[in-house]
């Protein structure tokens, strides 16, 4: 049978990104709603490790199940690494992925440093206190404006060069293979499965 992991997360499609990436594993991966979990773990840490971990630890206490967390997010070089850790929260409440991405468009308005990055850091906690971690990192850089309908998030600006498409332009399979949560999640997914079959 396979294990339940109970992946902290509301977005669909970070749900199927994760199980798309881990059924290879022989690993059930569920939302919270799945095990009866409804908690809203508030993100205090200053960085993607400290909020994905807190994020882990609450869910793995309440379902008494493993938990599996990411904290992802959008840093550019012209605005300091912003909007980083506050990404998903850019622009205040009420805005949309779309309305994020005009913002950040606008807010580079006249920046000829285009260089950012996206960083992404996974935590997994057992219900015995163990624990895995795994970061990844895909550089890029930022559009003139929003590219193709893929993906979700900043992924319509997010440029990059070697491809020469947005995220927004590729296809999953495409942004799986080089995107900062692919790569943490192939990090994460060779740690489980040591983990798993030692």
């Amino acid at each position: 049978m396979a294990e339940k992991f109970v992946l902290a997360t509301h977005n669909p499609k970070k749900l199927e990104e994760l199980r798309d990436i881990l059924s290879g594993l022989g690993v059930e991966v569920v939302n919270p709603a799945g095990v009866g979990v409804d908690i809203e773990v508030e993100e205090t840490g200053t960085t993607f490790a400290e909020n994905a971990m807190l994020k882990a630890q609450a869910i793995s206490a309440a379902a008494k199940l493993p938990a599996i967390a990411d904290d992802s997010g959008l840093c550019v070089d012209a605005l300091n690494g912003g909007p980083g850790v506050y990404s998903a929260r850019y622009g205040g409440e009420g805005l949309d992925d779309r309305a994020r991405c005009m913002l950040l468009l606008n807010n580079m308005r006249g920046q000829t440093t285009r260089a950012a990055h996206f960083a992404c850091a996974i935590a997994c906690v057992f219900p015995d206190g163990e624990t895995l971690t795994a970061e990844g990192r895909c550089d890029g850089a930022i559009s003139f404006a929003p590219i193709g309908t893929g993906g979700f998030g900043y992924d319509p600006v997010f440029l990059v060069p070697d491809k020469g498409k947005t995220f927004g332009q590729l296809t999953p399979e495409e942004k799986h293979a080089i995107s900062h949560r692919g790569k943490a999640l192939k990090e994460f997914a060779e740690k489980l499965a040591a983990k798993l079959g030692g």
